[in-house]
């Protein structure tokens, strides 16, 4: 075999595809000459464009295009396949197959015959003339064309055969061509359809089957049987009993294989035999012999054929064949009789099972239902219960695993959900109840029947979880029979299985756990009689224990009362069984320790009361050995009692350990680790013989002293790395130090061990027999790790699993995984388990003590050896580096590789300890002698030929680097590279690859870059060696480093993408190697895949900048895209990641349509690995463009996601696609997302395959106790399922669990578009909702009466939350009935199963909060009409406002007191709900009233005990254990605590939403309960609540007794950030303050809210809240700012008391600058220029911003009244200067200034009313600010300057004329604000406002002349400005109002001027004034008509006429108006004026 040259450089040959190479002929045409010019090195990555791009043409063309082009398409493949240079190889030969599949697929087939006779012509060529290269090419091509249209060559199938057949000889030295034969044999045979000759078939059978059983190439083998099987199922011939037992020979052989996929091969052809010969009936007919025709020989035409001469036969007998007919039962059978034969292999007992798996999923799922009990049974009782498996551990335990397999993994998962119920009536009724036996007729099952039956159950619970409800007591009463079998295997495993039931169904949690505890006390009574049966004891104590480990996942259904028994009972024990026999002693003192382990999983709250006790208890029974104490004094059976009594107690501390983190104090750590080192010495000092064979010289009949040795070192080892990884650093410091670590280091790499005393473990061990430690077989692998299973590795800490790429999760791979596990785990191999394991899913079982010791010791080396000081570190490296070379192991080489592994997990658990990724404290190597000894050991390491030490070692050697600095990383680096050049051992070579890789990735950064060169042109280099365990670690070496190298990586992709695209095109890295050896070891080594993760790298590094390099881009899509017709799932997986990431960064070059399609097709793959990375891909697709991946991919996809989650209801994956699709269109389509919720509920999950029979159903009639239910049931019936009977599944709902999500989604929707509705007004998804609410009503109800209580709570909340949207909105047909009332009978029935005696308290609790909203939405307000809904609530009041445990709810009874909490607070919140709703709807006041006296101490004591449990410190803190007197809830108030607080913590705010409803109406009676008065109330006033007699505020002085509790919790509430949605934060926050600013009113606060400490603390959380929170919280911050002002205590003073010598600050004066200084933070955070800080919201825009500025201008005006006079002028001028700002502020202009205007004069009215002695300075400069605003705003610099302008001028106005006074000697102000008006009056744009202004100021008597003055002139020479009429109107109006006012003495002057200004307006305008001159003439002569008649006198001759010509107009038009109409008469007015 060739190797690489020696040295890092990288190949010479490596070069970019040539992808873009210009063409000189056709684009699909191949330029041979062009060809042969390139370099060799390029030549076939040009085929390989050519060829790839060819097939992805032929593909796109369409029929026509194919028929068109098909002969020269026929040219030019063949003209590839008969290239000499270069040769085609696997790759090419496969595009050139495709090509000729997609062309006679699409187009016409006139090449076809022309086809088969070229590539039988090259077939038949000679040797010497055809390379066996080109033949190979022709022979893929010949099965490619008759699989694609052998149907239209059936007559030259003989040719094409014969023509295959006689390449056998050429092909004898070249496996893969021999391959390729078998299978195009077998494409030839399918693809003709019709039968082939039976003479050709028989050759190829014979050939074929020889082949299987003795062919030498794995790949060979593998094709022969694909042969087979195409034989098989397509033809007739071989259906018989002869032929069958042949085939069974062979294949029984070949899955004897080192091969996985050969093994696979023959496990498809055998199962597709036994698939075909299945029969319900069947039929064992001899079959005739036909005879055979002669072989026609070659004859001239019309020759006769000669007669045939008859042979003698063989005179050996030959069996008669019988057609091959096989029932299910015989079809296992065959298989079980081989599985159990002795001679039997572990590799091919692990194909055996996988046969059954492959035969189940072809017989598909109505056969497996259908036969569910014959298959359980045949399992059990032939497999598991076989004589053949008594004697030997592993393969029992290796069956077992296997029967969970096919049983539980493979059948369960296929069984539907009704199918899944019926087999846990068969495993319970057939199985499991007849333990013990009852019936003489039905034996007792063995116990391999029975752990597997239970097993089997366990496995049906945890998939149906909720859904086993329905056989929940069933399950309970089977388990607890079983509990008390013999066995301890049995117990353990219904222990487990009991734990998985309370997990599924929490309701049978307390009748559990109570029968278990009293048979556990019954045994307990019976061991001192005749009756007793330790290990029945032992077996109840086992199922309490795991019980009660269930019960903290469901807090809802325990008890505290029973835990404190238990542990009563389990103390007590330990007490009294020193006064016991040692055996009866023993017994009690692990029952008493399993409790208490048991009890440990509730966690700390729980444990810390008994803390003091429990140590006190470990202290005990792990005391420190006296000095002087000799173990060789005791007998072997006191040591044994005393190990066991260790090993039970460190259980407890194991317990106590994972579950209780929070209390390893410093203290408690220490304590424990003196425990654990005393134990160490206990083990120490035992005796060397450890064993005898005296049976009353043990403790057990079946353990000895050694036994009971391991055992407690395994729990020592355990505890002391819980410790490690749990405690503090103090602790970790302390227990360091100890003498564990060389204890643990002879556990797991000493030469002397206790090798298992079986005959088969010596001869594996033995040096000329040893293979691999991984093929033991022994269930003890010499001592080797369990936690190492091939390239997957567990760490030995945590036990999280790295799972390498290459691992197989599918079921067949589990299969394969078992066969090569030496260690098999099983449940009872540690009995803890069952309650130390958070959950039962059987997925890592304990493993047998030693070894688990094993692996516990690895981990305490591993955690410790790091914190070591630098002489414990190299003395213990020292002693591993001796056990790895040690000479005695020399003549042992099993156990030798049990010890490399072990060192190897150990060293790679202390590196990552090193390098902290191992979440424990992180420690370092701290001396170079440790480094340089740890070097070595790894060096050693590193070559070993076992890959999974390779793996370790390399990895740990990359850590130690990233540790130890760059002069060890460059001489390791320099060392590897030496080793490669020297050592030609592949293993080796591939071991170094992988370290340099490990390097690269562990250094990262610059340090990385140093070594990349060299790194990289080695691995290159060794990428390229023929030896494929060589190159493919090298390729899988080279993906890690440019994953890890990032972008650093960018100057290696072009020719890491050439050589892998060489690589990938060569012959030399795929199994159809020429050469045996390589094709052997290529077989299951996925090369191809570590070429496509080496792709996916470099996409991953050039990530965007894919989309700019075409080159690179175009050869990784050329390679993605072959990938992507590979048959290796490692390979499809690869692509599909490929694809994903391509996805990311290159969409644009990516063809979605293809890539969605690919992925949809995938989805339905058979590999279920393959379907979930399809899933995720398209999760990834799907979250960017829902609705456009579905429109592009094939009709059926939403379909086959529902179908995938039904079977997979925990798919993350498929759930995000919904929910993200939701996201995106749930409020644009919402009537499309109700009907699919509704489609999914509706479904029915039905087969293709229907059972031969069918249970007919009945379908009872509905329960008429109401005919509201009765009625709609009837017309729902179909909809609600019936888990009453046992059906078969053919038509069935989909899974729970999937109508579950469904429900969820549709429960989202309506959250969404009712958050939607709350922010907007009449969004369309409201509408479409309104639309569909018959739909949406039925759904509800549907799910509210399902059998799981899931679905029914979530059917309530989806009916809650109707209620809550359309509750109220009139029914748009009838408006005067409400849109809900046609539902509200199907609302009514949806509630009835709630208070069912099946019901829980969740779905109680939820169904009254839908009772008390329905009740008050108004639907029904005649209390008559409420009907039992109301009933319900008032009798579920009356019976929980008791302190009573037998509160009930409907039928619901015995609840727990956590149950009656949650049920309690949901009644009290319902009411309170309904007191808050009776303040809008008055119909409520009579519903509540009756109630009201009962209702407000129950609220209030509520709320108290949610005060308590919030805020008052741990009652468990500061106390010791209970008492006998004490009261259990308090004590461990603690472990109820954070499930009480969340039931509080949802209905508080609505009890004191109540309370302040009932303080708002004034209450006496809420008054009297507030302050804790116990009153009679008295029927007076409204709703019968007498209510305070004074109106005015009242005050108190202290505060109600409750007032802290309600403050309290309000302020803790918005003090604490939550994790909800924004809008949902901020209508919580503002219910909370509106409730808040009910509380502080001085009748329920009294002063203690002005208390220094509670009011800083609530004006920080005010202050927080306004720069925080939205503009509706901010608007209550403000009211309640306001209030609290108005109330305080000062405000009061300064109004009650008199002022005599000036008046004191009061101390609590600055709380008033406080409250003031929020409200102005509110204004200054809307109005800009108030503060530094930007406004958060546009005045403009926002009317909410606009509403809160008025508001807060408000409440400061209000303020300012009450504040003490002699600060109120600070206070006066803030107000001030704010309005100032206000109106000078643009965004201000439109809607605020108007608003604030009122305000402003209302706060001058209150200044100038209270003058103080800066007010008058203060208007003043507040009147020359206005002036300065008012000469900007006529700069006119901005939109708003002209609005500015007119608001100043109103301003000014407003100012002016509110405070007269003031401004009477500031001539100069007013009188400059005058001449501004003056002006403004003669602009167009602001006269109008002048006007206005100067009307106000002129009624005001402000500077009477300066306006009469301008006036006048105004209206007597008006400016000629167009726009002014309405100002002179108003001018004129305003003069003539003023005249009446002027005092008689000073009236007729001023209206002699007023009418000569009319006149002379009138003058100027003409006639068209004259209608309003003469109105203002009337009004001044109606005023005063003395002066008017002496005045008119006074006028000049001109302007009296024109006075009557003005007056004259009018009347004349008067009377014109007068004849027009039918008027009544007038009196006429003298005209003649001057008469």
């Amino acid at each position: 075999m060739a190797e690489p040259e020696a040295g890092p450089e990288a190949p010479a040959t490596i070069a970019p595809a040539p992808s873009n190479l210009p063409k000189t002929k056709s684009d699909w045409e191949l330029d041979v000459t062009r060809l042969h010019s390139l370099p060799s090195e390029q030549q076939e990555l040009y085929l390989l464009s050519f060829t790839a791009g060819l097939a992805a043409h032929v593909e796109n063309l369409s029929a026509d295009g194919a028929t068109a082009e098909q002969t020269a398409l026929k040219k030019e493949l063949f003209q590839v396949i008969n290239l000499s240079s270069p040769p085609p190889t696997r790759v090419i030969r496969n595009n050139v197959g495709r090509c000729f599949s997609a062309i006679l697929t699409k187009g016409s087939r006139k090449i076809l015959y022309e086809s088969i006779h070229d590539c039988v012509d090259i077939l038949n060529a000679p040797v010497k003339d055809k390379d066996l290269r080109a033949k190979h090419a022709a022979t893929h091509c010949l099965g490619a064309v008759f699989e694609a249209a052998g149907d239209s060559a059936m007559s030259l199938s003989p040719l094409a055969c014969t023509a295959l057949l006689k390449q056998f000889k050429p092909a004898a030295n070249d496996a893969g061509y021999r391959s390729a034969i078998y299978r195009a044999l077998g494409k030839v045979v399918k693809g003709i359809v019709a039968a082939i000759d039976e003479e050709l078939g028989r050759n190829i059978w014979k050939l074929a089957r020889s082949a299987v059983a003795g062919e030498k190439s794995f790949l060979v083998q593998a094709s022969a049987c694909k042969s087979l099987e195409q034989l098989i199922n397509h033809t007739t011939y071989f259906d018989n009993s002869n032929d069958f037992e042949k085939l069974q020979t062979a294949l029984w052989k070949s899955m004897e294989s080192a091969s996985i996929a050969l093994r696979r091969a023959a496990v498809s052809c055998l199962s597709a035999v036994l698939v075909k010969a299945h029969s319900e009936s069947p039929n064992k007919e001899a079959m005739p012999r036909i005879r055979k025709p002669k072989k026609a020989k070659k004859k001239t035409p019309g020759e006769e054929a000669d007669e045939e001469i008859e042979r003698t036969s063989s005179p050996v007998p030959e069996k008669p064949a019988t057609s091959l007919s096989l029932s299910l039962a015989e079809i296992m059978r065959t298989l079980s009789m081989q599985y159990m034969r002795s001679t039997t292999t572990h590799r091919a007992r692990g194909a055996v099972i996988n046969t059954y798996i492959r035969i189940f999923r072809s017989l598909g799922e109505s056969v497996v239902e259908q036969h569910y009990g014959e298959i359980a049974r045949h399992l059990f009782v032939d497999v598991l219960s076989h004589p053949g498996l008594t004697f030997n551990v592993y393969r029992q335990l290796a069956s077992r695993r296997y029967v969970r397999v096919v049983l539980e993994r493979v059948i369960g998962r296929m069984l539907g959900e009704t199918a899944q119920l019926n087999a846990s009536r068969f495993l319970l009724n057939e199985i499991i109840k007849d333990y013990p036996q009852a019936i003489k007729e039905r034996a007792e099952p063995t116990k391999q029947t029975l752990t597997a039956a239970v097993s089997a159950l366990t496995s049906l619970i945890q998939c149906l979880a909720a859904g086993a409800g329905t056989i929940a007591e069933l399950c309970r009463e089977g388990l607890l029979q079983v509990l008390q079998h013999p066995s301890f295997v049995v117990q353990i495993h219904a222990a487990r299985a009991l734990k998985a039931l309370v997990l599924a169904v929490p309701q049978q949690l307390l009748p559990s756990v109570t029968i278990c505890m009293n048979s556990v006390s019954r045994e307990l009574n019976l061991l001192n009689t005749q009756r007793q049966s330790p290990k029945r004891c032992i077996g109840y104590a086992h199922g309490l224990s795991a019980v009660l480990s269930a019960s903290i996942r469901h807090p809802l259904y325990g008890s505290v009362d029973v835990y404190a028994r238990v542990l009563e009972q389990a103390t007590n024990l330990l007490k009294s069984s020193s006064s016991s026999d040692l055996r009866i002693s023993g017994c009690q003192l692990q029952v008493a320790w399993v409790m208490i382990g048991g009890l440990m999983s509730l966690g700390p709250n729980f444990v810390k009361i008994h803390l003091p006790q429990l140590m006190l208890l470990w202290k005990n029974a792990l005391p420190k050995p006296l000095p002087n104490e000799s173990t060789t004094k005791r007998s072997v059976f006191e040591l044994s009692y005393l190990a066991h009594v260790r090993e039970t107690a460190l259980g407890s501390i194991e317990a106590f350990l994972t579950f209780n983190q929070r209390l390893l104090t410093l203290d408690t750590s220490r304590r424990l680790s003196a425990m654990l080192e005393h134990t160490v010495a206990f083990l120490q000092g035992l005796p060397q013989k450890k064993t005898t064979d005296d049976p009353s010289n043990r403790l057990r009949p079946s353990m000895q002293l050694q036994d009971y040795e391991v055992t407690v070192r395994r729990r020592v080892f355990r505890c002391f790395s819980l410790l490690l990884t749990r405690s503090s650093h103090g602790a970790i410091e302390s227990a360091s130090h100890s003498m564990m670590l060389p204890l643990a280091v002879a556990s797991f790499s000493s030469t002397d061990y206790a090798a298992p005393n079986s005959l088969s473990a010596s001869i594996a061990g033995s040096s000329g027999t040893f293979e691999s430690i991984w093929e033991t077989a022994d269930n003890h692998g010499f001592g080797v790790s369990s936690l190492v299973c091939r390239l997957d590795v567990r760490d030995p800490a945590s036990r999280d699993q790295a799972r390498h790429w290459t691992s197989r999760s599918d079921d067949e791979a589990v299969v394969n995984d078992i066969s090569m596990t030496p260690v098999i785990g099983a449940a009872e191999y540690d009995p803890a388990a069952c309650y130390v394991d958070p959950d039962v899913d059987g997925v890592s079982l304990p493993v047998i003590a030693d070894t688990e010791t094993v692996n516990a010791a690895i981990a305490v080396f591993g955690l410790s050896l790091p914190l070591q000081t630098p002489k414990v570190q190299e003395s213990v490296l020292e002693q591993v580096s001796a056990s790895l070379s040690s000479s005695s192991l020399q003549k042992d080489p099993a156990r030798k590789a049990a010890i490399t592994v072990n060192i190897a997990l150990a060293l790679y658990l202390s590196l990552r300890v090193t390098t902290g990724d191992t979440g424990s404290t992180k420690g370092s190597l701290q001396s170079a002698q440790a480094e340089k000894v740890l070097q070595d050991i790894l060096h050693v390491l590193i070559k070993d030929p076992d890959h999974s030490v390779r793996l370790l070692a390399a990895d740990a050697l990359g850590r130690l680097c990233s540790s130890s600095g760059s002069a060890l990383t460059t001489n390791e680096v320099t060392h590897l590279i030496e080793i490669i050049v020297s050592n030609r051992e592949p293993h080796v070579r591939a071991g170094c690859a992988l370290a340099l890789a490990c390097i690269h990735a562990r250094l990262g950064g610059m340090a990385a870059g140093y070594h990349m060169k060299n790194i990289v042109g080695i691995l290159m280099s060794l990428a390229a060696d023929s030896h494929p365990l060589v190159h493919f670690w090298a390729l899988e070496a080279l993906g890690r480093v440019a994953e890890s190298a990032g972008l650093n990586f960018s100057a290696y992709v072009t020719s890491t993408l050439g050589m892998l695209s060489q690589l990938f095109v060569s012959d030399n890295h795929n199994s159809e190697n020429a050469t045996l050896a390589s094709s052997n070891m290529s077989l299951d080594l996925p090369i191809s895949a570590a070429i496509a993760h080496g792709v996916d790298a470099l996409i991953n590094v050039l990530g965007p900048a894919l989309q700019d390099m075409t080159k690179s881009r175009d050869m990784i899509l050329t390679l993605v895209g072959l990938f992507d017709v590979e048959t290796e799932v490692e390979t499809l997986l690869a692509s599909l990641r490929c694809m994903e990431h391509l996805s990311v960064y290159a969409p644009g070059h990516l063809q979605t349509d293809d890539y969605v399609r690919r992925l949809q097709a995938n989805i339905d793959s058979d590999s279920a690995e393959l379907s979930h990375a399809a899933v995720s891909g398209m999760f990834s697709l799907m979250r960017r463009d829902a609705p456009e991946i579905i429109s592009t991919a094939k009709p059926g996809l939403e379909e086959r996601l529902w179908e995938y989650l039904n079977g997979q209801p925990d798919s993350p994956a498929v759930r995000n696609i919904f929910l993200n699709w939701l996201q995106q269109t749930g409020s644009s389509d919402p009537a499309e997302w109700i009907a699919r919720c509704n489609t999914v509920l509706t479904k029915s999950k039905s087969r293709v395959e229907q059972p031969k029979t069918a249970l007919p159903k009945n379908t009872p009639a509905p329960d008429v106790v109401d005919e509201e239910v009765a009625g709609f049931a009837v017309g729902e019936g179909a909809a609600k399922e019936d888990d009453s009977q046992t059906p078969t599944s053919t038509q069935e709902l989909m899974r729970w669990q999937v109508r579950l999500f469904a429900m969820e989604l549709l429960f989202t929707l309506i959250a969404t578009i009712s958050k939607e509705a709350a922010i907007r007004e009449d969004t369309s998804g409201e509408a479409a909702l309104q639309y569909k609410l018959a739909d949406i009503v039925r759904i509800a109800f549907s799910a509210s009466t399902a059998s799981v209580a899931a679905l029914r709570i979530v059917g309530l909340r989806i009916v809650e939350q109707i209620l809550k949207m359309f509750g109220r909105t009139p029914d748009p047909d009838f408006a005067e009935a409400m849109l809900l009332e046609q539902y509200q009978a199907q609302i009514s029935s949806a509630l009835t199963p709630a208070f069912a005696a099946d019901s829980s308290p969740e779905l109680a609790a939820e169904a009254v909060d839908v009772c008390a909203t329905f009740i008050s939405t108004g639907i029904v307000t005649d209390i008559e009409r409420m009907g039992r809904i109301l009933k319900l609530l008032v009798s579920a009041l009356e019976s929980f406002s008791k302190d009573s445990e037998t509160a009930t709810i409907g039928d619901l009874r015995a609840l727990s007191s956590n149950a009656q909490v949650m049920v309690r607070m949901a009644i009290f919140s319902a009411w309170a709900e309904l007191q808050v709703a009776s303040v809008e709807q008055k119909y409520l006041e009579v519903v509540v009233k009756p109630h009201i006296a009962q209702l407000v101490p129950l609220w209030l004591s509520s709320l108290r005990e949610y005060a308590r449990l919030r805020f008052e410190p741990d009652i468990s803190a500061v106390m010791g254990p209970p008492g006998p007197n004490d009261d259990l809830d308090s004590v461990y108030a603690a472990l109820n605590r954070q499930t009480l607080l969340a039931f509080y913590q949802d209905s508080w705010l609505s009890l004191v939403d109540a309370i302040a409803s009932l303080v708002d109406e004034d209450s006496e009676f809420v008054f009297d309960a507030l302050d804790n008065k116990n009153t009679v109330i008295k029927a007076e006033g409204t709703n019968g609540i007498s209510r305070r007699k004074s109106a005015g505020i009242n005050y108190h002085e202290e505060p109600v007794a409750f007032f802290f509790v309600l403050f309290g919790l309000a302020f803790e509430s918005l003090a604490v950030r939550t994790a909800e949605d924004d809008i949902v934060t901020s209508q919580r926050n503002m219910d909370i303050l509106q409730a808040l600013k009910k509380i502080l009113r001085p009748s329920v606060s009294g002063k203690a809210i002005y208390q220094d400490v509670v009011f800083s603390e609530c004006m920080d959380l005010l202050d927080r809240m306004v720069l925080t929170e939205s503009l509706g919280v901010q608007a209550i911050i403000v009211e309640i700012a306001r209030n609290l002002c108005i109330t305080h205590p000062s405000s009061r003073q300064s109004s009650e008391e008199t002022q005599v010598n000036g008046e004191g600050l009061s101390d609590d004066i600055e709380q008033l600058f406080e409250l003031t200084r929020i409200i102005v933070l509110v204004i200054s955070g809307l109005v800009p220029g108030l503060s530094d800080n930007p406004v958060s919201v546009r005045l403009e825009s926002s009317d909410e911003a606009d509403a809160l500025v008025r508001t807060s201008m408000q409440a400061l005006v209000d303020v300012s009244e009450v504040f003490p006079s002699i600060i109120r002028t600070d206070l006066h001028a803030t107000i001030l200067h704010i309005f100032v700002t206000i109106c000078g502020t643009g965004s201000c202009q439109a809607a605020v200034v108007p608003q604030t205007l009122p305000i402003l004069r209302r706060f001058i009215v209150s200044i100038v009313a209270d003058v103080q002695p800066k007010t008058h300075s203060q208007l003043i400069n507040t009147l020359k600010r206005f002036q300065l605003i008012l000469r900007n705003a006529q700069k006119r610099e901005t939109e708003a300057s002209l609005a500015c302008e007119k608001n100043t001028l109103l301003a000014c106005t407003v100012l002016i004329s509110t405070a007269p006074d003031v401004f009477v000697n500031t001539n100069a102000a007013v009188n400059k604000f005058v001449e501004d008006l003056c002006e403004c009056l003669e602009s167009r744009m602001t006269s109008r406002v002048a006007a206005g202004c100067i009307r106000t100021l002129l009624m005001a008597q402000i500077a009477p002349r300066h306006f009469l003055t301008h006036a006048l002139a105004f209206l007597s020479a008006p400016p000629k400005v167009e726009g002014l009429d309405e100002s002179l109107t108003l001018v004129a109006q305003t003069l003539t109002a003023y005249v009446p006012r002027i005092p008689a003495e000073g009236r007729l002057p001023a209206l002699v001027m007023v009418l000569s200004a009319l006149l002379q307006g009138a003058e100027q305008g003409g006639p068209s004034l004259h209608q309003e001159t003469a109105a203002r003439i009337l009004e001044l002569a109606t005023a005063d008509n003395a002066s008017f008649r002496t005045g008119i006198n006074a006028l000049s001759s001109p302007h009296r006429s024109l006075l009557e010509r003005i007056l004259k107009a009018r009347a004349g038009a008067q009377v014109s108006q007068d004849t027009n109409g039918d008027t009544e008469p007038t009196i006429a007015l003298k005209m003649n004026f001057g008469g």
